[in-house]
């Protein structure tokens, strides 16, 4: 009789998670493919290639060389492993490779990640302001406080104007099809996951363990979930169950904002960080940077509604 009571608990689930899974699904497809076929046809045309050079005297200010601005925008607008990719071409030491990667890391898939902040509860036009100048600021303070100076080489970017068209265009539809088909499978399933924990009461086990460490960095034990799931999948995957969260009003909008502070710049932990580490940059240096920029952010937020 247990039994048969758990298995139709966690069929409601399926029945009630399914609808909005679909939707979400739908909804980021639709975000994800349109934009990165515009990044697709900017990179073929040249603009991310002129914006770069563009950065380039910025960079050199942060330690970096001219270059590392192509796998920042590249990164900017698409993800970090367009930006990973340049990186491996720029033959960079520890320290200019954790800059760079730090960089990455608060701003990157400015575009999809913003748009899911904002159906959660935050401003657009904030959220893009708050993860570039973040991504800057760090940068010139890492290259001040890190020890040592750049020793990099010589670069071998290809540019993007040697390769034909049709190419281009078929290893964008196969990248874009193996991300939608992960993105499916991962939002359901943790949509899914989502309803059967909090059916069996398992999250709210899970904001009570965390409860610490969301008092430290000024954010709602509520959002101590989303908090896990955004250090673990990151924004665009675990957008589903944030947007859920949203929509059921288990969290209200000024507590997404909160925490949207914080996993602006400090999210995905795990994947992200540990390939970044594999090219080069230090784990420590990446994680620690961004956890202290998003403390400053969340209580500077906290202080700006309370004098309001």
């Amino acid at each position: 009789m247990k039994n048969n009571t758990i298995s139709n608990r966690i069929l409601l689930c399926v029945r009630s998670a399914t609808p909005g899974a679909l939707k979400t699904i739908w909804w980021l497809v639709k975000i994800m493919t349109g934009v990165s076929f515009g990044i697709m046809l900017l990179q073929y045309f040249g603009v991310i290639d002129m914006i770069s050079r563009w950065l380039t005297p910025v960079f050199s200010s942060f330690g970096l060389p001219g270059e590392a601005a192509l796998a920042y925008v590249s990164g900017y607008f698409v993800n970090c492993y367009t930006a990973m990719a340049v990186m491996t071409t720029l033959n960079l030491d520890m320290r200019s490779a954790t800059i760079l990667a730090v960089m990455v890391l608060c701003s990157h898939n400015m575009i999809v990640e913003t748009t899911v902040q904002h159906k959660t509860g935050s401003s657009f036009a904030r959220m893009v302001i708050v993860r570039t100048l973040s991504a800057f600021l760090l940068a010139f303070v890492l290259n001040r406080i890190m020890p040592g100076q750049f020793e990099g080489g010589a670069s071998d970017v290809v540019s993007a104007d040697n390769v034909a068209f049709v190419e281009m265009l078929k290893s964008w539809a196969l990248r874009t099809l193996k991300t939608v088909g992960l993105m499916i499978v991962l939002v359901y399933a943790l949509t899914l996951l989502q309803r059967i924990l909090k059916e069996f009461g398992i999250i709210e086990a899970i904001a009570r363990f965390l409860k610490p460490v969301m008092l430290f960095f000024g954010l709602p034990p509520r959002t101590a979930f989303l908090w896990l799931i955004a250090n673990t999948l990151g924004l665009a995957y675990g957008a589903a169950i944030m947007i859920d969260e949203a929509e059921q009003g288990t969290t209200t909008k000024e507590e997404n904002d909160l925490l949207n502070h914080h996993i602006c710049v400090s999210h995905s932990n795990l994947e992200d960080l540990l390939l970044f580490t594999a090219i080069g940059g230090s784990f420590l240096w990446m994680l620690l940077s961004r956890w202290a920029m998003s403390l400053l952010l969340v209580w500077e937020r906290r202080l700006e509604k309370r004098l309001k």
